[in-house]
């Protein structure tokens, strides 16, 4: 399943960090793709040769994917869910301008309103980062 990204996150411009969905595996799985443009909010006043994406933006980005697993299930629709913490996140590189990304996210549990998920952050085929999230819905 491929649900537009507005139908399912909550976040508009400037703060949805994702472009489009992958797949949606509810209560399973999803995943999604970002191109980053040197035209990014958070690039505006920074010197041209080193603009590099700030870590946070990407593990929201990462949350963001992994929000749409959750909240695709017919349970949880019409609900808000949360990013309610990091475990153990590890970048092995920086983002630019021009880097398509693919962020991954799989849910290891999910208990009432509270959800676990492993995340990862890949360009051209190889992990840049990866990370433990943790969700709440309300």
């Amino acid at each position: 399943m491929k649900p537009d990204v507005q139908d399912v996150i909550p976040q508009r411009y400037p703060f949805q960090m994702i472009d489009k969905f992958v797949d949606v595996k509810p209560g399973e799985s999803a995943s999604a793709v970002k191109l980053i443009s040197i035209n990014e909010w958070f690039f505006a006043n920074k010197q041209a040769d080193n603009l590099v994406v700030p870590r946070p933006i990407m593990i929201e980005s990462m949350a963001q994917t992994g929000v749409a697993a959750i909240l695709s299930m017919p349970e949880y629709q019409g609900k808000n869910a949360f990013f309610g913490g990091i475990k153990n996140a590890i970048f092995q590189d920086d983002f630019r301008p021009g880097d398509k990304l693919t962020f991954t996210v799989e849910l290891k549990k999910l208990k009432h309103n509270i959800g676990l998920g492993h995340g990862t952050i890949t360009r051209d085929d190889v992990q840049i980062c990866e990370a433990d999230l943790i969700f709440a819905v309300e």
